[in-house]
């Protein structure tokens, strides 16, 4: 028997999963009627953009509508332009199947497709000497953009709802040894909002005959043989999509023959390349000598990477302190009314390359909470060497709804413009916490801690230990400019939703 899975007839499971009352539908009906809505949707929101843009411009007297493009209107030219668009669009593959639902890719193809086309816009009017009204294009252009990407966030967000409900998933079937088939497998459980629902696992020596379950916390997943027996599992399953968690076992030949093979249907092929927790934007596939071999680029701690985010960081926490100025100076006043003692609370903290710093937040424990510390060892609810309990009977009244929104993190701004941490990144760690620091995990001093991060957006004080290492070494080795910002607006939600905060 091998580890982690449990005997059970094979032609039993087989049963089960076909009569499995909350099985999702056909990969390709539901992608297709959400492709199809994507697509309506972009329509609509081009047309409106295109529809404001005119009306801010030129109002709505049809003499102003005309153009240096004699007899054509800028009616003609607004339905031009959308058309375009939509075209553009569709050209950069922004719907695809591959990118559209989650990550970053699918809102960086809206932009860029958008930007293209203004562009040529641009350069052929400029080469024709065409008059196009530029305040017109100005206004069009981040319109739609606007538009568009929060139309795609909307639908995500329906299709997260529906993921939730176990609807709209790609059904896969993962190929691969033991311990690699059983972890990618995990995996995908432990990420519905991905979009997969494994179905089936091959695993190299197993026999259809000998049954089998892989247990996904709750999620019995059959075993269906090994990797002689992935089409007939593939054909028994349904399985819209075939994941091979490592090659070592097909071989160059084999990998070959089993593309070549789905090559009829309408199954993808995904391969595991085997590097954990490097993003997309480091990867990159070079053929050499006609292997297909993937370049990991080096992290980007140096340079004008870095440059570029100490500039906007500075001027994100200049803002935003000009916007919570009267929001701070409330709950200054409040802090100082409901408890005795300082306004602001100096907590020391490890910041870049070790070097120790002064984290200011506003005041929510009592005057010497840090006194209590060890009386309250005994009831820590956190993980490793973190130390958190729900309920922390030195929390004052206005601290623990300060906390629930997060608001006396909002001093860390001045933090950010002395240079001492960023807006986004890493959690910013103790003294106690870094003593205990091994191997890898030194590295999440290699860049500057954040207000905000990955740890927050994914579950803050109920992640593991373990886990919220794991999200500080991933941000740590692919941080980007857009990275940080999706992580920033996702934060708005989580602060809104007090999810995970104590």
């Amino acid at each position: 028997m091998l580890n982690g899975l449990q005997p059970l007839p094979a032609r039993e499971l087989l049963v089960a999963h076909h009569l499995d009352r909350n099985a999702a539908p056909p990969t390709s009906a539901w992608l297709d009627r959400y492709l199809h809505r994507l697509a309506a949707t972009d329509l609509v929101v081009i047309a409106i953009a295109v529809v404001l843009a005119r009306i801010i411009r030129f109002g709505t007297d049809p003499a102003t509508l005309e153009s240096s493009l004699r007899p054509s209107s800028y009616t003609l030219v607004s339905c031009v332009l959308g058309a375009a668009w939509f075209v553009v669009l569709t050209v950069f593959r922004s719907r695809g199947p591959r990118v559209v639902g989650t990550g970053t890719e699918e809102y960086k193809r809206v932009v860029h497709a958008s930007l293209a086309l203004f562009g040529t816009v641009a350069i052929v009017a400029f080469l024709l000497k065409l008059e196009v009204a530029r305040g017109y294009l100005i206004l069009a252009l981040p319109l739609g953009v606007l538009g568009l990407v929060l139309s795609r966030w909307r639908w995500r967000r329906w299709l997260g709802a529906q993921r939730r409900l176990g609807r709209c998933f790609s059904t896969v079937l993962v190929v691969g040894a033991e311990q690699a088939a059983v972890g990618m497998a995990r995996t995908f459980e432990r990420e519905p909002q991905a979009g997969y629902r494994v179905v089936g696992v091959c695993v190299p020596g197993w026999s259809a005959a000998q049954g089998g379950v892989v247990d996904l916390d709750g999620h019995h997943v059959p075993v269906l043989g090994d990797e002689a027996q992935v089409l007939d599992a593939v054909r028994s399953t349904g399985a819209s999509t075939l994941a091979v968690s490592n090659t070592e076992f097909l071989g160059v030949e084999g990998m070959r023959s089993l593309a070549w093979r789905l090559e009829a249907s309408h199954v993808n092929l995904m391969v595991c390349p085997g590097v954990m927790d490097v993003a997309g934007p480091r990867l990159q596939i070079r053929p050499v000598a006609g292997l297909p071999l993937l370049h990991v680029d080096k992290p980007q701690y140096r340079g004008a990477t870095r440059a570029s985010k100490l500039l906007v960081d500075v001027g994100v926490a200049a803002t935003a302190l000009l916007v919570a100025a009267p929001v701070m100076v409330v709950l200054a006043v409040l802090v100082k009314l409901t408890s005795p003692g300082p306004v602001l609370y100096r907590s020391e903290r490890i910041g870049l390359n070790g070097e120790p710093f002064g984290m200011l937040k506003f005041r929510s424990m009592e005057v010497g909470a840090d006194t209590r510390r060890a009386e309250l060892v005994t009831s820590n609810e956190g993980s490793g060497p973190l130390f958190k309990l729900r309920d922390d009977p030195r929390v004052t009244r206005v601290g623990r709804w300060m906390r629930k929104f997060s608001l006396d993190e909002l001093p860390q701004l001045l933090n950010v413009l002395r240079g001492e941490m960023s807006v986004v990144g890493p959690r910013p760690p103790l003294r106690s916490e870094v003593m205990t620091y091994t191997g890898e995990v030194h590295r999440r001093l290699l860049v500057k801690p954040g207000i905000t991060g990955l740890w927050q957006v994914s579950g803050r004080s109920d992640l593991s230990w373990e886990e919220s290492v794991r999200l500080d070494l991933y941000y740590v080795e692919n941080w980007s400019i857009v990275q940080d910002l999706v992580i920033a607006l996702r934060t708005v939600k989580v602060v809104l939703g007090s999810s995970g905060a104590y």
